[in-house]
């Protein structure tokens, strides 16, 4: 709507992870590069964690285009299932045909294993990434847990990367699923991004979007999107499209601290209460 006002060829700022768009903070990169290593180096279990909108399924996928073609990947998204499902699941994504009989835990596990060896011969790696994994039940971590037993006397035959919220971190430390936590290798944390990370996340997408066009972002602006977002790409994404929109509806080039100020009201407290933990004292910087 406010692309060719202020002569861009898309919208920069949308909400859906687009590797395109990929920016790369050096915390951001280094998880990248941690993830790669242990796929290479087969470490068997990995972690990606962080809040919401921090940008875990982003490195997600920057991952997979890198390793595109390299490896066979299963990607599950639901995690609210079953043991059984999960494995059917897995077998699934693999593409691993599975025989007319009885369908049991062992049976998918046979398959798979299968699958693996088959894989392994031919020079291949195999990720099994699980994203939102902090809504797994504990049974379905422990039969995760017993995937990574499929290995060869040597190699592991199956690199799992759990993506999830901070909650996957603490469930982890649970008694009952110390096993599991003992064996992930390589572990990253996201955390929100900085404030000059901000500016340059902001200047990056503009740029991407054939920006910045006709767009100036005050200093004063620059401040606010970071203490309304508190570094949160997502949430930095929203407010700045909501501020190109009023700016658009005003006629205005320059995204001053006001334009910022408005957006945020605009979105709502209740946004904010569902992004973070510390809705009110955001709330209380807008209404300052």
């Amino acid at each position: 709507m406010y692309t060719d006002f202020f002569g861009l060829k898309e919208n920069p700022f949308k909400l859906s992870p687009e590797p395109g768009y990929l920016f790369l903070s050096a915390q951001h990169r280094d998880a990248l590069n941690y993830m790669i290593y242990g796929i290479v180096e087969k470490k068997g279990f990995m972690m990606i964690s962080g809040d919401i909108g921090t940008g875990k399924t982003t490195i997600c996928r920057a991952l997979l285009a890198v390793l595109d073609g390299l490896v066979e990947t299963a990607l599950i998204f639901n995690t609210a299932i079953s043991e059984m499902d999960l494995l059917e699941t897995i077998c699934r994504e693999f593409g691993i045909p599975l025989s007319d009989e009885p369908r049991t835990k062992k049976t998918y596990v046979d398959a798979l294993n299968g699958f693996l060896l088959v894989n392994f011969a031919e020079g291949r790696n195999a990720i099994l990434l699980i994203d939102e994994a902090q809504n797994l039940s504990h049974g379905a971590l422990e039969q995760i847990r017993m995937l990574s037993n499929l290995e060869t006397e040597k190699e592991k035959l199956l690199n799992i990367i759990l993506v999830g919220q901070p909650e996957l971190r603490t469930t982890l430390t649970l008694p009952a699923l110390r096993q599991l936590n003992e064996r992930i290798t390589v572990r990253c944390e996201l955390r929100p991004l900085s404030p000059e990370d901000v500016r340059r996340y902001i200047i990056h997408r503009l740029r991407v979007a054939g920006g910045p066009g006709k767009i100036q972002i005050t200093s004063g602006a620059y401040h606010s999107i970071y203490h309304f977002s508190e570094g949160i790409p997502r949430r930095i994404n929203t407010i700045c499209d909501r501020a190109l929109l009023i700016a658009y509806t005003k006629n205005a080039m320059k995204i001053n601290r006001g334009i910022i100020r408005k957006a945020v009201h605009d979105i709502g407290m209740d946004y904010f209460q569902k992004t973070s933990s510390s809705a009110k004292k955001l709330w209380m910087r807008l209404t300052a």
